[in-house]
């Protein structure tokens, strides 16, 4: 997993987090936004992890000529 990708599975749970306590304290209306926001940050994150994995650059190799007499 690259970097990017753990940052933004770890904020997306901090969030899911933080909306259960805001749910538990102050009730769901207080918490949407911040679920919403986690689940976008999930539909991000599998976005990413879905998408192919783009091929490094390959270098083209040159032919090789043989000095050999027919």
């Amino acid at each position: 997993m690259k970097l990017t990708e753990v940052l933004i599975l770890s904020l997306s749970l901090a969030f899911i987090v933080i909306g259960i306590h805001q749910t538990l304290t102050q009730g769901i209306g207080a918490s949407y936004a911040i679920f919403m926001f986690a689940v976008g940050l999930l539909f991000w994150f599998q976005l990413r992890r879905s998408q192919p994995q783009a091929p490094e650059k390959e270098v083209p190799q040159k032919s090789i000529k043989s000095k050999k007499k027919s």
